[in-house]
């Protein structure tokens, strides 16, 4: 399994209706694109999938329309990310009797209720003993990073496979590629810079911008693999300021006005993010004006 978890796998947006319901058929128009587009694995339910305000059932439901896409047997990695053990637990086995074949778990975020190194154990222990599948790590959460040190002894749980490391710079996926376990998965999530990511050894990448530009990071990802630096930096260098406009607060709506500008319909967001705003619409749009369909 963690061969096939090498790679692009990428985040699907979750379009939403204006009454806050999940948009199935913009959501499988997504996954289509995906596939086409050549990516390694899908992970519905993620942080760009405002995974946060999905029900167990609804991660399930988007699982199911994945699997039934998935010509072509591509990992799926449901997104888990919930703020108690018995919750997690919960989507985490909803995901797999849908047809998931691995976890991208978020530590707890909830300010007061963020567990110490052994409550953080706990919690993967008990998740990778509940639903027995490959669980990657996704270390997102400022004031629950997953430090190298415990990211070693949470290796040593039996599912946990990887880590997507997204909170910190480079350095901290540097860092975890060079102390951990060799034998764990380390992925990039620096979404401006990840060809240098996969330069500096990382096995793969789960981050947003595959789901923007899917053809552009296959590109990069293929030059890595045979030693172009000089094309997988240019690729680099031209998708570089166009996240920097992108990144920024209320994110789900953010990379949704950068795909409508390629003439893909992502849907709306669901509550409590609303609607963008004129200046984030017009920012986002005037950066996306080389990749306009």
């Amino acid at each position: 399994m963690k061969d096939t978890l090498r790679g692009l796998i990428t985040p699907i947006v979750t379009p939403f209706t204006e009454q806050g319901d999940i948009d199935e058929a913009l959501f499988i128009k997504e996954v289509e694109y995906l596939i086409a587009a050549g990516v390694h694995g899908l992970s519905p339910g993620g942080s760009t999938g405002e995974g946060a305000f999905l029900t167990a059932a609804e991660i399930a439901r988007l699982v199911e329309l994945t699997k039934e896409l998935n010509t072509k047997g591509l990992p799926i990695v449901a997104g888990v990310i919930k703020n108690s053990t018995r919750d997690a637990v919960e989507s985490g086995l909803a995901a797999k009797a849908a047809g998931a074949d691995a976890l991208m778990v978020t530590p707890a975020s909830y300010n007061i209720l963020v567990p110490d190194d052994d409550g953080n154990y706990d919690f993967y222990k008990q998740i990778s003993d509940a639903v027995d599948l490959p669980i990657v790590i996704y270390n997102v959460v400022p004031q629950n990073e997953i430090s190298t040190d415990l990211f070693i002894r949470l290796s040593e749980i039996k599912n946990v496979v990887g880590i997507k490391q997204s909170v910190g710079t480079v350095k901290s996926l540097y860092d975890k590629i060079l102390f951990s376990d060799s034998s764990m998965l380390t992925y990039g999530a620096q979404d401006d810079m990840l060809f240098t990511c996969f330069e500096l050894g990382a096995d793969g990448a789960i981050a947003a911008i595959l789901t923007l530009f899917p053809e552009i990071c296959v590109q990069m990802w293929d030059c890595a693999q045979s030693g172009d630096h000089k094309t997988g930096l240019e690729l680099q260098n031209r998708i570089y300021p166009v996240w920097q406009k992108i990144i920024g607060p209320h994110f789900p709506r953010r990379i949704k006005i950068a795909l409508a500008q390629l003439g893909r319909n992502p849907g709306l967001t669901r509550s409590p993010i609303t609607k963008a705003t004129p200046k984030e619409i017009e920012e986002i749009s005037k950066a996306m004006d080389a990749f306009n369909a």
